[in-house]
């Protein structure tokens, strides 16, 4: 939990979503402290997905709020929550098949978020987004892949500029969604490796990740879903111990 007193970067307080007669998530509340990776798991149909389109304005809340930074985003659209700081992946890699690397970089960024901007002369504009772009191809060092379009290149490197398109247009949220689902342990690793230089940078994630080897090595905090309520949260240690989520999703050899 937080320290007293902090206002976690991102909370669910009491969030339920039904579909019909289907009650996909059930009372969930859950805490994201700044500069934090935090880890929300549990079997497959838990609601963990659902939990992120919540956050991400995707689907609206039946009931509870979800605040961002101490401010309600409950009732925003998507552009407006990305706008606010909350970039995300997906369990399906959503890349432009014909974009080049490059070219995810440039089309992440947002454009005329103010009137500032909109008044600044549009090279400067330009300017900006390519320094940004040349930042982050750097960071996730894909700087040899460039000018490769995106169905060209291998599974591992297309789950690596998918985050970097979602990390460059500065969010303070990350949301990954299965970031290494499929990869090595060599992709897996690098993947490891970037999320703590971008905790170190600040930036706080939430990801949904069926590897618990990465998982327990990764997150300082834990969150398990089952049957669409938290059913545990905490460390990693206390989670592997827990004998409700031994039952439900990790098995007595966890």
């Amino acid at each position: 939990m937080n320290a007293i007193g902090a206002v976690p970067l991102l909370a669910l307080d009491r969030v339920t979503k039904s579909f019909g007669g289907i009650q996909a998530l059930r009372s969930v509340s859950l805490e994201v402290p700044k500069q934090s990776i935090t880890g929300l798991i549990g079997p497959n149909g838990a609601g963990k997905t659902t939990t992120f389109n919540i956050i991400t304005g995707a689907y609206r809340a039946t009931d509870g709020d979800v605040r961002l930074d101490g401010t309600p985003i409950t009732e925003l659209p998507p552009h407006r929550i990305a706008r606010a700081g909350i970039s995300r992946t997906f369990q399906n890699i959503r890349l432009f098949a014909d974009l080049t690397v490059w070219e995810h970089l440039l089309v992440a960024q947002p454009h005329g978020e103010s009137a500032l901007r909109r008044l600044l002369p549009t090279r400067w504009a330009n300017l900006q987004a390519l320094t940004r772009a040349e930042e982050v191809l750097e960071f996730f060092d894909l700087g040899t892949v460039r000018d490769r379009n995106a169905r060209s290149l291998p599974y591992g490197l297309q789950r690596r500029v998918e985050m970097a398109r979602a990390v460059t247009a500065r969010p303070k949220l990350l949301l990954l969604d299965e970031p290494v689902a499929g990869m090595n342990h060599d992709e897996a690793e690098t993947i490891r490796q970037l999320m703590q230089k971008l905790r170190g940078e600040g930036l706080s994630i939430l990801l949904i990740e069926h590897d618990m080897a990465f998982v327990m090595n990764l997150c300082d905090d834990l969150y398990v879903l089952d049957f669409g309520a938290i059913i545990a949260h905490g460390k990693p240690d206390e989670i592997r111990a827990n004998p409700k989520v031994l039952d439900a999703y990790l098995g007595e050899d966890a």
